[in-house]
């Protein structure tokens, strides 16, 4: 099958079924001289691997990375790094009755549709255990992103449909985001939240959310004016992910309700301690923005404000309520999915945002080193 790279000069490409031996991915592209370890990955890693509480998976994985290639002493070197995350707590049985079954919400039926067969052993291919390669080459283009002083900022907006009060983008507690389960930057709504999915776990259902980013110091010029804006190929990361159904950037739908007097963003002369400004093309002044409503690109280009944007994940498909669905026969049928599975996708959304941002700047920068701009 195509489809399991991403990239054109920083790519990757991941490996691994739910229930296989392991999950991985193998990075080409990466520069030499980066400082990484394994305890880089497995950070990140730790941030997204299942078992841990509030309404996270009960099943339990160690989630440690394994460096086949591509680091000498702390370093990288510049060849593909390849990474292994090892599954050690499935349990395939839990997924026996489901072998003739179309599961309501799931790739199941669309994945026989195209290929004719299918792993039904915890969706397969098309888990979110996927994602765990995915988060583990975030790590590294983090590291990269790191040293040109761009840091990303990710975050829990809402759960369960209870939303974080205030401006969208401002105002954030980031230590407070850093404490519960949820991730999310306001004590009183992320337990407002938890006890919400609490009761939908003891009801057989689940609930969806919003995962919010902002990434900080990007130069003004990244991402391209027509095919390859930046936005477009931050939208393209993020709904590669299963449970995506939407992405907005700045003020997103509510700019329609407003008017362009009132919503544009306008300019201003930048500091003249601007980092970026030197690397500017001569005669072009620097600015900044007095609001950044756009979300930080125009023209599908960075503006060198903050770009903005949130994610929109559905409910988890999997639940052990009753439900109707369809055997391979074509006989209606009645199912309740038992195994063990999230009853919401945040928190563990947050890291494998995070690492898809991280992997479209790092190859947007990388394009902009090659175009010598």
């Amino acid at each position: 099958m195509s489809g399991s790279s991403f990239g054109e000069i920083f790519r990757v490409v991941t490996f691994g079924e739910s229930h296989g031996p392991a999950v991985g991915c193998v990075i080409d592209g990466c520069p030499a001289g980066l400082r990484l370890t394994a305890e880089d990955i497995a950070r990140d890693l730790r941030r997204r691997r299942p078992g841990g509480g509030g309404p996270a998976t009960n099943r339990i994985e160690a989630d440690d990375p394994e460096i086949l290639s591509g680091i000498f002493e702390g370093r990288t070197l510049g060849t593909p790094i390849a990474v292994l995350i090892r599954n050690a707590n499935h349990r395939s049985s839990d997924y026996d009755n489901l072998r003739d079954l179309y599961r309501p919400g799931h790739a199941d039926w669309t994945w026989e549709a195209k290929y004719g067969f299918r792993d039904h052993r915890g969706g397969g291919r098309s888990s979110g255990r996927e994602t765990a390669g995915r988060v583990a080459a975030g790590a590294v283009a983090k590291t990269f992103l790191a040293e040109r002083g761009i840091t990303l900022r990710v975050w829990t907006s809402s759960a369960a449909g209870i939303a974080v009060p205030g401006p969208a983008y401002e105002n954030i507690d980031w230590e407070e985001a850093e404490r519960n389960l949820l991730h999310m930057p306001h004590r009183e709504s992320a337990e407002r939240a938890l006890a919400k999915l609490e009761e939908l776990r003891r009801q057989g259902d689940s609930a969806g959310c919003t995962i919010s980013c902002s990434a900080l110091g990007l130069p003004p010029g990244l991402g391209e004016p027509v095919f390859g804006k930046l936005n477009a190929r931050i939208a393209a990361a993020m709904l590669s992910l299963g449970a995506v159904k939407g992405v907005e950037f700045g003020l997103g739908f509510a700019a329609s309700k407003g008017g362009g007097a009132a919503l544009n963003d306008r300019p201003l002369p930048a500091p003249a301690e601007t980092a970026w400004a030197k690397d500017l093309p001569p005669d072009v002044p620097a600015l900044t923005w007095r609001t950044n409503n756009a979300g930080g690109t125009l023209g599908g280009i960075s503006t060198g404000m903050p770009l903005n944007f949130t994610v929109a994940f559905k409910p988890i498909s999997s639940v052990s309520r009753k439900q109707q669905t369809v055997d391979r026969g074509g006989e209606i049928r009645e199912l309740s999915i038992g195994g063990r599975h999230d009853i919401c996708a945040a928190p563990r959304a947050v890291p494998v945002v995070e690492a898809m941002t991280a992997l479209v700047l790092a190859d947007l920068l990388l394009l902009q080193r090659c175009a010598g701009v």
